[in-house]
């Protein structure tokens, strides 16, 4: 089983970005659990989304709080919470930032690192910073656990077909094309 945190702000779409993967996940015939964390958030307060798959059935319910796989849609909420509180070792990293791997602070637990400028991909596309297409395709580029075609079917069946369909499948694809993936050498050992 493969478990997946998704961390964002409320109103990025960190929750919407969940319920995508998951669909993409099942069109590939995985099953899926996905468990978006609702509370009093209030816009722009971090906020996390969990999903996890398997080629098995899952039973469990859950949050997630020892994740295969940290998506960070938004390069400041690690500032505000611990975004690699229980990550398993060998983990994967997918973070939207303009800034260079060395220059970033993360766990010694991680394995893989996907850094995707998805704030200026978006600025460029929607003219403000909503990331959650853009490092939906970061994630399938850095993991492999997904592939684009199966989240470009999901995005085309999910709420945007009636509105940015267009402008969210390039975002999708830039974010794919645009990511840069690190493989970490000496990590920690499952």
């Amino acid at each position: 089983m493969i478990e997946i945190r998704l961390h964002g702000r409320g109103g990025q779409g960190a929750v919407l970005a969940g319920s995508i993967l998951a669909a993409a996940l099942s069109e590939e015939r995985k099953h899926v659990i996905a468990i978006p964390s609702f509370g009093f958030e209030r816009r722009g307060a971090p906020v996390a989304s969990f999903l996890r798959f398997n080629d098995k059935e899952i039973r469990q319910m859950t949050n997630i709080y020892e994740p295969d796989c940290v998506l960070c849609i938004d390069p400041t909420v690690g500032r505000a919470v611990n975004i690699f509180d229980g990550v398993k070792a060998n983990a994967y990293w997918v973070q939207c930032t303009a800034k260079p791997l060395a220059t970033l602070n993360f766990s010694d637990r991680i394995a893989t690192v996907g850094l995707c400028d998805a704030i200026s991909i978006a600025r460029s596309i929607f003219r403000r910073s909503i990331t959650n297409t853009i490092m939906l395709g970061a994630f399938a580029r850095t993991t492999g656990f997904v592939s684009l075609a199966a989240i470009r079917a999901a995005i085309e069946e999910s709420a945007f077909r009636d509105a940015g369909l267009k402008q969210n499948l390039e975002a999708l694809q830039r974010g794919y094309d645009e990511t840069v993936v690190h493989r970490i050498e000496g990590r920690v050992a499952a």
